[in-house]
């Protein structure tokens, strides 16, 4: 009698400590945004390690200029739809400007309102020293967090726009420092966000979390990008270490216009995009009419 097949292995779930584990082995650790349900079936149909519900949709989804006017209430709403589409990748949800810099308490409470409420396994927030006493709070409540140093978008005041990081001696010294922080804080893993690429690659060989890149070389652990700039959705700027692998806005310009043009045209919908009655009950209804005698409509 022969054996039944057995079922194809599900994919392995992804958690703070598989990052830990690649870093380990030496194997880079990828990441994407996305911000709804049909990005996150992508994502991980894909196969990529993670998805970051990025504030940045406060820029590329709801036009905001920069990522400040984003609210709790906005993440956890998108939250919700990647969650409902993503499950082998590990999902994070970006803390929004004012989430967690208010108050110890505040932090740890609407860090657990991204697991509870919003579908996540791990929460990332910007900072560094001055953010280790929430980090090491959320952390000891039982969630994930992952770390933002270099530049963080939601200083973009304070930094004088968005402008690239650690370029002297003594800044690069600083966010050493910090990163060791974080890691000592409990960080899982850190984003370094365009940092120049050899204190990157510095920064990853000394620290035993992994380091996530965004415009910082191919020295980090691994690599995260917006996934509207990624496939050419977004046209209002592109930072200079994006790389495109689609122009999806162009096409969908092109889409457009074919739509109004053949709506134009009377070319849409033929006959293959209608639906029909039978001719028997067509016929029936146009009886049923004419019986009834001439509209009242006028």
């Amino acid at each position: 009698m022969s054996a039944t097949p057995q079922a194809a292995a599900s994919p392995k779930k992804i958690t703070p400590l598989t990052f830990r584990e690649k870093k380990i082995a030496g194997q880079p650790i990828s990441v994407l945004t996305a911000y709804d349900l049909a990005t996150a079936l992508a994502v991980d149909q894909a196969g990529l390690d993670a998805v970051l519900v990025g504030d940045s949709l406060g820029m590329v989804v709801l036009g905001y200029e920069t990522t400040l006017p984003v609210t709790m209430e906005e993440m956890l709403h998108h939250c919700r739809a990647v969650a409902r589409g993503s499950r082998r990748a590990l999902r994070i949800g970006d803390m929004p400007f004012l989430s967690y810099q208010v108050s110890v308490e505040e932090a740890v409470r609407n860090a657990g309102r991204f697991l509870q409420e919003g579908g996540m396994e791990a929460v990332k927030l910007e900072g560094g020293r001055e953010r280790l006493t929430a980090i090491a709070a959320i952390v000891g409540a039982g969630i994930p967090v992952m770390g933002h140093l270099g530049l963080t978008p939601q200083s973009v005041h304070q930094l004088g726009g968005f402008r690239a990081q650690a370029k002297t001696a003594d800044s690069a010294r600083r966010l050493m420092e910090d990163a060791r922080a974080l890691q000592d804080a409990g960080c899982f893993s850190i984003v370094l966000e365009s940092v120049p690429a050899r204190l990157a690659e510095f920064v990853s060989r000394r620290l035993a979390i992994p380091t996530i890149g965004i415009g910082a070389g191919a020295g980090c652990d691994g690599q995260v990008l917006v996934t509207h700039d990624l496939l050419g959705l977004f046209e209002r700027f592109t930072p200079r270490f994006i790389k495109r692998y689609a122009s999806l806005y162009a096409e969908m310009v092109k889409a457009f216009e074919a739509y109004r043009a053949d709506v134009e045209e009377h070319a849409f919908p033929s006959a293959e995009h209608s639906l029909d009655l039978p001719d028997e009950e067509w016929q029936a209804f146009v009886e049923a009419l004419e019986d009834e005698g001439p509209s009242q409509g006028g």
